[in-house]
């Protein structure tokens, strides 16, 4: 479990399906993905059995302190030990969560556990350059724009631009040295 001031981080379990469905699934949060389809009860626990169970994902559901109100989930994907790298995701699926600094505290606190348990180097993330909340709270938590990448997904009959964003692990800098 990882304990930050507004919020604590706890491993994902299968009973929190039903959570991660409806959060998903959510139209205002859908929106900021860039695969849209609708998860399946089916798909999720693909997920599980797959990703997270065979520790290619570490995922995390983020907890409000406050409320002890499971409220979205934040992960690092396609772990890559051999480049010391991962993709960072989260999602805040209740709606009273939203705007309270919940996603860049689950941000940094993920980072931290990449860095110092899993000795990341980078840890990497791609949001839709119109998500204007989401790269503010991206930047609070230290991540740092790498690149834009234009037309990059196409969304129903839509290209969209993406923003490559990364935090580095600043052990590893030699410059600050």
């Amino acid at each position: 479990m990882l304990i930050g001031e507004k919020i604590l981080l706890r491993p994902i379990e299968m009973s929190d399906t039903e959570d991660v469905l409806r959060w998903r699934n959510n139209s205002e949060v859908r929106k900021n993905f860039v695969y849209q389809e609708l998860l399946t009860k089916e798909d999720h626990i693909s997920w599980m059995q797959n990703m997270v169970e065979t520790k290619k994902v570490v995922q995390f559901i983020i907890v409000d302190k406050d409320t002890n109100q499971s409220v979205g989930s934040v992960f690092l994907r396609d772990i890559d030990l051999k480049n010391q790298k991962a993709e960072y995701g989260i999602f805040i699926g209740e709606v009273q969560a939203h705007g309270k600094g919940f996603g860049t505290e689950a941000a940094k606190l993920i980072n931290g556990f990449g860095f110092d348990e899993l000795k990341l180097n980078k840890i990497f993330l791609r949001v839709f350059a119109d998500n204007h909340a989401g790269i503010k709270s991206y930047s609070k938590a230290g991540f740092v724009e790498e690149g834009l990448f234009r037309q990059d997904v196409k969304i129903g009959d839509k290209y969209r631009d993406m923003v490559f964003m990364a935090c580095f692990n600043l052990k590893n800098d030699m410059s600050v040295l």
